[in-house]
C-alpha cells in the first residue's frame, strides 16, 4: 500500500490549524465549499466537487483538539475507498505550528493516485495561506 505524506510549517496557533482540518466552516475555506461535517467522532463528512459531480464520503475517526484529526474515507470513490486521512500538529518553538499529513491505504500508485498526491500539495498550502492571513479561499467553490 501507498501513502502520500506532507509537512508544513504553518504561522498560527496549533488550535486555529485544528479547526480548519476538524470543523465544517474551517474545511470550507481551503478545500471546497460544498461540505458538510458532523464535528463529533463517528461523524459523517460529505464533501462535493465540481457541482456535486463527485462526492467523496468519510467517517470521523479521531478528533484530539490542537493535536489529531483522523478521517476514514468510503463511498463512491474506489481509490479513495478504505483509505485514511491524518492531520497531526504539533507546537512549534515559535507560536507556530508544524502540520504532518498523510494519506494512506491507497491499494496502488495509479496516475489518479499520482494527480491526487499533487492536488494534496496544493491544498495543503492552501490551507497555510489561509491560516497565515493569505487566504485564496477553497479550492473548490462549487
Amino acid at each position: 500500500m501507498a501513502d502520500l505524506k506532507f509537512i508544513v510549517p504553518i504561522n498560527a496557533d496549533p488550535n486555529k490549524v485544528y479547526a480548519a482540518v476538524a470543523t465544517q466552516t474551517g474545511m470550507r475555506t481551503w478545500w471546497t465549499a460544498d461540505t458538510q461535517m458532523e464535528e463529533a467522532v463517528g461523524g459523517k463528512a460529505e464533501l462535493g466537487f465540481d457541482k456535486r459531480a463527485f462526492i467523496f464520503r468519510m467517517t470521523i475517526e479521531k478528533l484530539d483538539p490542537g493535536r489529531c484529526v483522523i478521517l476514514k474515507c468510503h463511498g463512491d470513490q474506489p481509490e479513495w475507498n478504505g483509505s485514511t486521512l491524518r492531520w497531526d500538529i504539533a507546537s512549534n518553538e515559535d507560536g507556530g505550528a508544524t502540520l504532518r499529513f498523510v494519506h494512506s491505504g491507497w491499494r496502488e500508485v495509479t496516475d489518479f493516485c499520482s494527480s491526487c498526491n499533487a492536488m494534496w500539495g496544493n491544498l495543503l498550502f492552501r490551507l497555510k495561506d489561509g491560516l497565515e492571513g493569505k487566504g485564496r479561499g477553497p479550492q473548490w467553490s462549487e
